[in-house]
């Protein structure tokens, strides 16, 4: 990819993320997870807290390899079972913006060497844990609507890893420094 388009795509891509998180809450989809396999599909998209989470594994996935797969499902998997049964953490959604930063970080660490892959496998499934937590509080028990969430955040997780595949260090570690600030800014909104 030319590199003069790709800062273009980057710059224009900070600036309508920066307008979005102006306007909107930490997960501003969340609510209730019983509207059917569309409502669950639609929510990756529309909970912008949701979305960044999903690039930025998508991104840790592109620059530090696919098994970062498997601990992000595991993560999904344990979170939603905790909030199924009503486990809950104090400023959940606060800490859940606030995760998008940290595994960010730490993939900027791993890319620059100060860091190893295993921290950011831990760090992509708590972070993952807590989101899915977020959507087992809220889930009604229709497994429809779990497929749609399902199949959607694959969908936006192999996309952003395909897109950030073409990424070398550099730009993999501004694309993570600009989820660091996204998530920060998605923590102090309601602010």
């Amino acid at each position: 990819m030319n590199s003069k388009l790709t800062r273009s795509l980057l710059s224009s891509t900070a600036a309508g993320l920066g307008l979005s998180l102006l306007s909107m809450l930490p997960a501003g989809a969340h609510g209730s997870a019983d509207h059917g396999v569309m409502g669950g599909a639609l929510h990756p998209l529309l909970g912008l807290d949701h979305l960044l989470m999903l690039v930025t594994v998508g991104l840790c996935v592109a620059q530090a390899g696919r098994p970062l797969l498997t601990t992000a499902v595991a993560g999904a998997l344990l979170g939603s079972i905790v909030g199924s049964f009503g486990g809950q953490l104090p400023g959940a959604e606060v800490l859940a913006a606030l995760a998008i930063s940290a595994v960010a970080a730490v993939l900027v660490l791993v890319l620059r060497g100060h860091c190893g892959r295993s921290i950011l496998a831990l760090a992509v499934g708590g972070a993952v844990a807590l989101h899915a937590m977020l959507h087992g509080l809220e889930s009604s028990g229709s497994s429809f609507w779990w497929i749609g969430a399902l199949l959607s955040s694959a969908a936006v997780v192999g996309g952003s890893a395909w897109l950030s595949q073409r990424f070398d260090r550099k730009l993999a570690s501004l694309g993570a420094g600009l989820l660091v600030l996204a998530g920060g800014l998605l923590a102090i909104a309601p602010l």
